[in-house]
């Protein structure tokens, strides 16, 4: 790990200040399971000159269900997401999400806003500078991606982002889309539909360089609603997921009202299945309409010659993941 500076504000407007200071060449940490592999390997191109550490900012931490939803402050760990009450009875599909991301040691340190945050997933990306250089893909401002004619057995089967086919990896990601989630930082609160970009090389999302997470925002649900979350991975216990997907449904009289639905691991972003939502409504959630919903999923999917075999697990796992909601 090369040397940087670690400095401890005490408020998020003193943070704020310090990363417009360094001007992109500083990052925060919260849990810091993604950042401090990102250090040991050195990936980035410019590595950073300081890391601001966001955990002594009082108030940054709390779980309040309140009249008008979920508040999850940004440094709330997956664990206590997972485990809180709140979030059980209200959101399960979110707590489920929370519970099922890494393993018990990472979900202890990570937190909600670094579930959200951390940049997209593949070997190439991430390969470590100890280990003959890393490499500069496209991702790092590169002009090809190895991936497109290397191994991409876990890569986007929906296309590339500018010649990029690397995956969003995150569990509680796609909960947050099928819930509404809004995302409010130190400047704005943003729609999590608006939240994630591919498009701005390293990072996935849309977050200035001097722009930190607050609070997630989960409204609270309708009634007659319910939520759910289905993972896919090689280790149940640990992996980042080969596919994930979350739905919210609301059923009314026994006929869906409204249904979100979110599937990840398949494409650069979370991937909403716009199409899949509206053949649900007026209609019983049933094997039926769920298998019909599973396959509008994947209509545009464009895998490449090694994963393949993810598209029917993304059509299996969107019509799982509704019929646990029924």
């Amino acid at each position: 790990m090369k040397r940087f500076t670690h400095i401890d504000p005490a408020t998020v407007d003193e943070a704020v200040f310090l990363l417009g200071e360094y001007q992109g060449a500083a990052r925060v940490i919260a849990g810091g399971s993604d950042l401090v592999g990102g250090l040991k390997d050195n990936l980035w191109m410019r590595y950073p000159q300081a890391v601001i550490n966001l955990k002594r900012i009082p108030g940054l931490r709390d779980i309040r269900a309140e009249a008008d939803g979920l508040h999850l402050g940004a440094l709330a760990t997956l664990t206590e997401v997972a485990e809180s009450a709140a979030v059980r009875d209200g959101w399960p599909g979110l707590a489920e999400a929370a519970g099922r991301t890494g393993s018990p040691l990472l979900r202890n340190i990570g937190t909600i806003a670094g579930n959200i945050c951390q940049e997209n997933r593949c070997w190439y990306f991430r390969y470590p500078h100890k280990l003959g250089g890393r490499i500069d893909c496209v991702r790092k401002g590169g002009t090809r991606c190895l991936a497109v004619t290397g191994d991409h057995r876990y890569h986007s089967i929906f296309g590339a982002v500018k010649k990029c086919i690397a995956v969003n990896p995150g569990d509680t990601a796609p909960a947050l889309v099928a819930l509404g989630a809004v995302v409010r930082t130190s400047k704005r609160a943003i729609p999590i539909d608006g939240f994630f970009s591919a498009e701005l090389g390293p990072q996935s999302t849309v977050l200035d360089h001097d722009e930190i997470v607050t609070e997630v925002f989960v409204p609270l649900p309708e009634k007659g609603a319910a939520s759910a979350f289905k993972k896919i991975a090689i280790r149940k216990s640990i992996d980042f997921a080969v596919v994930n997907c979350a739905a919210a449904v609301t059923l009314v009289d026994g006929d869906v009202a409204a249904a979100r639905i979110c599937l990840n691991g398949v494409h650069n972003n979370p991937r909403r299945c716009e199409a899949s939502e509206a053949v649900l409504i007026g209609r019983p959630l049933n094997e039926e309409t769920a298998g019909e919903a599973g396959e509008l999923a994947v209509a545009q999917a464009r895998p490449l010659l090694m994963n393949a075999f993810k598209v029917p697990m993304a059509r299996t796992i969107v019509a799982d993941t509704l019929l646990a909601c029924a």
